[in-house]
Order: structure tokens, then sequence, then C-alpha cells
């Protein structure tokens, strides 16, 4: 069978698989076929386990590993370290990628474009989303950009190799693209932390905003469905969970964090508490996405995580020196609690847990987004008037 008749063949069982399971509708199946993956990779991918979180090299020169990464529903590495990586193990920090084609095909599809429509994209990356939005709704009428400059340049030839014309812009996306506004669609293929009032000035009032957001508590994201309104604001629900590699510009700097904790435990104050470290949810868990819409300016992340129901929790103030440490040990009842400053991080914690808890462990989809015109974001439970409690 020759190569391409393979390619054919692997992008038709994938626009299958994705079909039976709902992530790609029948709107997009022409572009979806005739805009594959495959063509906006580079020689050189990682693919990423979602499972692991391990990245594995593959080179197009193994044509059987490299077809099967291309046409398999995972995501593929396709940049380290803002460029300045090289060689073929994984760098440290990933910072461009091709998405999953489930996740792209359904945020796709939670779009909803219709023909006329206008579509600014924040984060070109390989330009495969660009691509299939410019497909279906001709030239003209899409904008995506990219703020790497080598990333935009490949993308854009290769979309013109493609026979496709999206404008790209080598640009800042927090910005958005005044030019080319109004847009009836912004869909922002990055995580982010906080929602650009520039791009809700620059979508019609009526129009939608697509956005994975999520808070430094931790690396999550939730898709947020926002509807622009006439005053400026946009508001929506949180759709599911994804994850996302985040905005450049809102990336979160664990160096600020290296004075906190000058001696451990110093001068902290110390407890315990009866709280399990599962408790406070995994990587894709609700409740740990809700504890940092509750509590706030606040980062989290676990060490030396060894046995199940092990390893030290922290939690530091983004805005004072506050910290906090849970010493949990498998197999205690209580584990040990450290809290330093004037905010008492952990016990902020355990209240949103408690609260969360009380209202029966709803998930994302239960919740939602509303944002003032100038960006001030405010989460809320069941109905925009029901915004979260705060536990600072």
């Amino acid at each position: 069978m020759l190569a391409h008749e393979q390619d054919d063949r692997a992008g038709e069982e994938l626009a299958r698989y994705l079909l039976d399971t709902g992530a790609l509708s029948s709107d997009w199946v022409e572009s979806f076929r005739a805009v594959p993956r495959s063509r906006f990779l580079p020689d050189m991918v990682w693919a990423y386990d979602m499972e692991t979180g391990r990245s594995e090299p593959v080179d197009r020169s193994d044509s059987a590993a490299w077809r099967r990464a291309a046409f398999a529903d995972v995501p593929l590495v396709t940049q380290w370290d803002d460029g300045r990586h090289t060689g073929t193990a994984p760098g440290t920090v990933p910072t461009s990628s091709a998405s999953m084609p489930s996740v792209v095909t359904a945020m796709l599809r939670e779009l909803d474009v219709r023909d006329g429509m206008r579509v600014l994209e924040i984060g070109t990356g390989t330009g495969w989303n660009a691509g299939l939005l410019a497909h279906r709704l001709g030239p003209g009428q899409v904008v995506s950009v990219e703020i790497d400059g080598a990333v935009a340049v490949r993308a854009r030839a290769t979309l013109a190799r493609a026979g496709l014309a999206p404008e790209l812009v080598h640009g800042d996306g927090q910005e958005g693209w005044a030019v080319g506004a109004p847009y009836d669609r912004v869909v922002v293929t990055a995580g982010v932390r906080e929602v650009s009032p520039h791009w809700l000035a620059q979508t019609r009032p009526g129009g939608l905003v697509l956005a994975p957001f999520g808070t430094h508590y931790s690396d999550q994201d939730a898709l947020a469905r926002l509807t622009r309104h006439e005053d400026g604001s946009a508001s929506g629900p949180f759709l599911r969970m994804v994850e996302f590699m985040k905005l450049r510009a809102q990336r979160l700097d664990w160096g600020r964090f290296d004075g906190h904790v000058v001696d451990f435990p110093g001068g902290a104050e110390v407890s315990g508490t009866g709280v399990g470290m599962g408790e406070l949810g995994g990587r894709y868990d609700a409740v740990r996405f809700v504890i940092g819409l509750c509590v706030t300016d606040c980062a989290h992340v676990v060490n030396g995580a060894g046995e199940e129901g092990s390893g030290k929790a922290w939690f530091f103030d983004l805005g004072s020196r506050s910290w906090a440490a849970v010493d949990f040990r498998r197999d205690e009842a209580e584990a040990a609690v450290y809290q330093y400053g004037p905010r008492r991080l952990w016990d902020e914690v355990e209240r949103a847990l408690r609260w969360w808890k009380g209202l029966g462990g709803p998930g994302v989809e239960r919740f939602g987004l509303t944002v003032k015109a100038e960006g001030d974001a405010r989460p809320w439970f069941g109905e925009p008037g029901r915004v979260l409690p705060r536990f600072a």
C-alpha cells in the first residue's frame, strides 16, 4: 500500500472513531477529512502519554511510528522550552503542540460557527486548527495570532502549502487583533488564568469566547463558553475539564516562591488535619479545580508523592510570604499542618473543601464564569447570581 493510501486509511479510521465518540460533529467531517493533522506536523514530534505524563520522541524517518502518532488521538509536543531545546530527548517545559484530535474537534463543535462568521484564534501553534476553520469558513474569515515568531513562520508556510489562507499574525494573543474586529467567535487554544478584556471588546454582542480557564492553584483548565453581552461583559458555563499549555504571558513563575520557606518549619504554626491527601483531588478531579476557584491567589503543588496517600502538599500565597505545608503519611489518621504568614492557606483550603462537599461534590459543569468588560472574573455555581464564596 502506498504511503498516501495508508495516510488516507488512517485518517478515515480516526474520523470514524471521533464520530462514534461524539467528538466530531457531522458539520465538521468534510473539513476534518480535507485538512488532516498529519500535514501540519514537523518531522520530529513527541507523543505525550496522558496517564504517565511522559513524552516519547517520534521521527518521520520511522514512517510506521510517525503515522501511528500522527493519526492517534493523543497530543503531540512540537516545541520545548520556547524553542531553546535541541536534540531528541524531551525538554523541560512543553511550549507548543498539536492537540488531541478529539479535543480540537469537540472545541470546534462547541464554537458553533456558521457560514459568514468571523473567527479570532489565540494561539496558532502548528496551524491545524486555523486550517480547519479556514476550510470551513472560507477566505478572509479567520485570524490567528501566534506569539512565537518561529512557530508562526512554520505555520504560515504549512497553511500555504495546504492551500489555506487564514490571516496569521505574529503578536501577543492577549491583545487579540483589533484590526480585524469585530469577531463572531474567539477561540483560545492555550490555558488562561485571566480572560483578556481585549477578547471581549473585539467580540460582537451575542458572540462567543471559548477558552480553557483555570487558576494558579493547579495546572487544571476547564473549558469556559462565554456569551458576550451588550455591556461588554461575558458569562457562561464551564463545559468540561481540558488540559492545555498555558498562555506565555500568564504562566506561573515558581521561582517567585524561592524566598517563602527559608528554614522549614521556621516560625510556622503547627496543627493537624484529618483530611486525606486523596480528598484534595487528582489531575482531572473537579474538587481540585473548584478549590482553586475559591482559594484565590494561591499556588499548590505536591512533592514527594510516593506511596498512595503520602506526600507533602504545599500552598503559596501569590501576594505575600504566606505559605502552608501538609505532611500526609499513609496509615496515619492525622496529617501535620504547618502555616506561616498572615494568610492561613490550609484553613482556607479546608473550608473550600467542606463547602464543595456540602453541595454534594458537583462536577465542573455545574459551575460557570462571569467576566466584566475590564476583565475581572467571578466564578459562580448553578447560575451567574450565585457567586462562589472566597475563603481568604
